[in-house]
């Protein structure tokens, strides 16, 4: 059953240039994961630093295999330090 992961970030203005080097990096590994379909990054429109990335997925064992991914996994930890928060995460079904 295909996914939607939501993910969502605050990146300040002063941080957002490092941090799309690293989203870059992601998204060049992301689009060669076994079940990845797409992928399209938002910034909020009222509340400027709000970021979300909206990732497609045939399912979520695929999502689940590449969230904990060793390539994966050190790419999010320097994404986290940088913005010295964590990600958040939301999976969602189609109905």
């Amino acid at each position: 059953m295909a996914v939607k992961i939501l993910i969502k970030r605050i990146v300040p203005d002063e941080k957002a240039k490092k941090l799309s080097v690293l989203l870059r990096q992601l998204r060049t590994l992301t689009t060669n994961q076994e079940g990845y379909i797409s992928g399209e990054t938002l910034t909020r429109f009222d509340k400027p630093g709000e970021n979300l990335v909206i990732s497609n997925w045939q399912s979520a064992d695929n999502w689940r295999a590449w969230v904990i991914s060793k390539e994966r996994t050190e790419i999010q930890e320097k994404i986290d330090e940088l913005l010295g928060t964590k990600t958040e995460y939301e999976i969602y079904k189609y109905v």
